[in-house]
């Protein structure tokens, strides 16, 4: 209150009588949060500990929980099974919906169309998406947030407390969907399970096939295995779980964003105290009961068991990735750490470039059109590689923007976003 108006891209100004509405543009580097770049680069970190093990592991083997392992691999891969395998991905879509409201609160206060704005960007995401599935990665999530995007629109008028429920109802649905399918299943005679213990031998064999393709195909074959799983199985799977999740997430961070506790950070560390700490006791509560039932299953035999395992990691994972999120606004509500955290901000702002980047380098590294070592890179191995490639994605996003505005890629997000081409060289 009695601050003035900063001059940012698409706010009127008034001058001598007049109002002006400047045009619609990517928005300046002063007027970014630079917290919400922290975090992306940190959600940026933890999303590529998880994907370098999808590399090396045919997607179809998700439902086993923990990769094969021996020793520390055993340990490490655990570990990050535990605190990091769906946290970070929460994490992210928090941030994407922060996103979302930071952009619509933007274009209400510069009196600009915004859903025609919004359409063309999630658009774009999608064309981003389909590109990866084809030349990268089934496990693409930028498809799946590009339609996840689109419900968003549907919530705008939704203000207050609402907007948080409705994306806690839509999250929750899932894992509750499967306790309650693995609870089910556990109930029924073992003949009755023969239907489901078919198709689980078929989805091991289905894995078993893949990894041959990933490990020794050439370009084509590893491209054409990549459509043929995401559309056949994959795809399906991510409109019934991954989509509501998401789409729950994305409403969750509008809400905190609209809430203005991102503004004056100090002033709120008593509310993200408090979400850390109950973030944090119920999703460890989740996580230990979870774990309790096991980390690594035999899908065929273990089904049902799996099935309840995880639906209480994914209704854990929710809690954890708030307390995680509370916890780094309360180190980046001070001094001395926020300094250290921003070292981050520059790999967050490049995020879609740097997300691309890691997946297109671990294609070449790990599939048979480039080094092949697809299933012979150890958990422990594999983190090392991904401490070393990020570090030099931090060094490399620090010094494009020292020399250019946006990541190449943020950059032709932006063109074809507002239609025109922002400068990108400082």
């Amino acid at each position: 209150p009695g601050a003035p108006m900063p001059q940012a891209r698409g706010v009127f100004h008034c001058g001598g009588g007049r109002m002006e509405q400047r045009m619609a543009g990517p928005v300046a580097e002063g007027e970014r949060i630079a917290v919400l770049d922290m975090l992306r680069g940190f959600a940026l970190f933890g999303i590529f500990l998880i994907n370098v093990e999808w590399f090396a592991r045919p997607q179809q083997d998700m439902i086993a929980g923990v990769g094969p392992g021996e020793g520390l691999d055993g340990r490490v891969g655990a570990l990050v099974y535990l605190l990091v395998q769906g946290k970070f991905w929460v994490l992210f879509s928090l941030l994407f919906g922060m996103g979302f409201a930071l952009m619509h609160q933007r274009a209400q206060a510069a009196g600009r169309p915004f859903i025609g704005l919004y359409l063309r960007r999630s658009l774009l995401l999608a064309l981003f998406g389909l590109a990866h599935i084809a030349f990268v990665w089934t496990g693409d999530v930028l498809f799946t947030y590009a339609l996840a995007s689109l419900g968003l629109l549907a919530f705008l008028p939704v203000r207050g407390p609402a907007l948080w429920l409705a994306g806690l109802g839509l999250y929750v649905a899932v894992p509750l969907l499967s306790l309650f399918g693995g609870l089910a299943l556990g109930l029924l005679p073992a003949s009755a399970l023969a239907p489901v213990q078919e198709d689980m031998r078929a989805l091991a064999a289905a894995g078993q096939a893949a990894a041959a393709v990933y490990r020794e195909g050439d370009f084509l074959a590893v491209s054409a295995q990549r459509w043929a799983e995401y559309f056949g199985w994959i795809f399906p799977q991510a409109t019934l779980y991954h989509l509501p999740m998401a789409l729950g997430c994305f409403l969750i961070g509008a809400w905190l964003l609209r809430s203005g506790r991102l503004a004056d950070l100090s002033a709120q560390r008593g509310f993200f105290l408090a979400l850390a700490i109950g973030g944090g006791l119920a999703g460890g509560a989740l996580l230990a009961l979870g774990a309790s039932l096991g980390l690594r299953f035999d899908p065929v035999a273990e089904f049902p068991r799996a099935s309840l395992a995880s639906g209480l990691m994914m209704l854990g994972n929710l809690p954890l990735s708030l307390a995680y999120l509370a916890l780094f606004l309360l180190l980046a509500s001070l001094p001395g750490p926020r300094r250290l955290l921003g070292l981050l901000a520059p790999a967050g702002r490049m995020a879609l470039t740097n997300y691309l980047a890691q997946t297109l380098l671990c294609s070449l590294v790990f599939y048979g059109y480039g080094l092949g070592v697809f299933d012979a890179m150890g958990r422990t191995a594999q983190l090392g590689f991904v401490v070393l490639v990020f570090t030099a994605q931090l060094v490399f996003s620090h010094a494009w923007l020292a020399r250019f505005r946006f990541g190449p890629l943020e950059w032709l997000w932006r063109a074809g976003t507002y239609l025109r081409l922002p400068p990108l060289r400082r």
